[in-house]
C-alpha cells in the first residue's frame, strides 16, 4: 500500500517506522499542505495540524485518495468534509484517537453513562494527561467522552474545563513531560467511586490505529469510524 503522511511530525514519524514495518511504503511525507501531488497515493494519513487538515482532507477526496484524519482543532468544518466525501464519492475515516484500546475504552464509556443514567447519587467528573507538547486542551478524546456522555446521560448537557456547574461535566486537563495520554472518567457519591480509566504507554498504539483504519479503508467508499474498522458498537 502506498501511504501519504500529511504531517511528519513525532506522530508521523511512528506512523512510518509501524507502516513500513507492515510492508506499506511511503511514498509521501511532508508538513506542507500544497506542495505535494497525492494522486499516486493509495491512502492518505493525515496528522497534520488544523489550519492544514481541512485542506489536506479535501484535496484527497478531489484525487480520489481514501484519508484518514486524526488531527483535532478543525472540526467545525467536520460536517462539510463528510458531505464532500459523499459528494465526490471519497472514502473518509476520522477519530479523535486511533489507539485500539482507546476505542474499546469508548464504547465501555457509553455503556457505563447509560447505566449511570437514572443513579443520581453519583456525579461524574474526568481528568487528562498528556505531554506539554500538546497544544490543544481539553483534548479531542477527552471531548469524544464527554459529549458520549452527554448524549447518554439524562444530567449532563454540557462539559467545562476545571469549573463545576451545574448539568456540566468538570474536565481536568494537565500537561507533564513525557506523559504519551491518560483519560479517567469518575462516577463519585458519598459512599464509593467508580473509574474508568485509559493509559497510553507509548504513542506506537495511536499509530498502529492509524495504520489499521488505512489497510481497512482502501478500496471502501463512504464515512466510516472506529467502530466500523473494530466491528463494535
Amino acid at each position: 500500500m502506498k501511504v501519504a503522511l500529511l504531517g511528519y511530525g513525532k506522530m508521523g514519524k511512528t506512523i512510518e517506522k509501524i507502516a513500513i514495518e507492515r510492508g506499506h511504503e511511503i511514498i509521501i511525507k511532508t508538513n506542507d499542505e500544497a506542495g505535494y501531488d497525492i494522486s499516486k497515493a493509495d491512502v492518505a494519513i493525515d496528522f497534520s495540524v488544523p489550519e492544514a487538515a481541512f485542506f489536506n482532507i479535501i484535496k484527497c477526496f478531489k484525487h480520489g485518495v481514501p484519508v484518514v484524519s486524526g488531527t483535532t482543532g478543525w472540526l467545525e468544518n467536520r460536517e462539510k468534509a463528510e458531505a464532500l466525501c459523499k459528494e465526490e464519492n471519497g472514502a473518509f475515516i476520522y477519530a479523535s484517537n486511533f489507539s485500539l484500546g482507546v476505542n474499546i475504552f469508548f464504547e465501555l464509556n457509553k455503556q457505563l453513562a447509560k447505566m449511570m443514567s437514572k443513579l443520581d447519587a453519583y456525579k461524574v467528573a474526568m481528568e487528562e494527561v498528556h505531554h506539554a507538547q500538546k497544544l490543544d486542551s481539553p483534548s479531542g478524546t477527552a471531548i469524544t467522552l464527554a459529549e458520549t456522555i452527554i448524549a447518554e446521560h439524562d444530567n449532563y448537557t454540557d462539559w467545562n474545563l476545571v469549573s463545576e456547574k451545574e448539568n456540566t461535566i468538570p474536565i481536568t486537563a494537565k500537561r507533564i513531560d513525557d506523559v504519551s495520554g491518560t483519560h479517567t472518567v469518575a462516577y463519585t457519591s458519598k459512599t464509593d467511586t467508580i473509574t474508568l480509566e485509559h493509559e497510553a504507554h507509548s504513542r506506537e498504539g495511536f499509530a498502529l490505529g492509524a495504520i489499521i483504519a488505512a489497510e481497512w479503508l482502501k478500496d471502501k467508499k463512504g464515512v466510516f469510524t472506529m467502530k466500523d474498522v473494530l466491528n463494535i458498537g
